[in-house]
């Protein structure tokens, strides 16, 4: 199955990006340039994932802007 999974990439004020996700509050990352940003966050997000599925919890299904 194929998720979409929206991303805030949020600039920091002493340079680099923070990273969450609206729908999957667990889900933080950083990177000192929007591609390390990028990069990292796909390991942060495979964490996530591991705790839904050790948890045995559902992964949300909808989103709206």
């Amino acid at each position: 199955m194929l998720y979409r999974v929206p991303l805030v990439f949020s600039p920091q004020p002493e340079g680099g990006f923070t990273v969450t996700s609206p729908i999957l509050p667990e889900l933080v990352s950083e990177g000192d340039s929007l591609d390390e940003a990028y990069e990292n966050v796909q390991d942060a997000l495979a964490a996530v994932l591991e705790i839904y599925v050790e948890e045995n919890r559902s992964l949300p299904t909808s989103y709206s802007c």
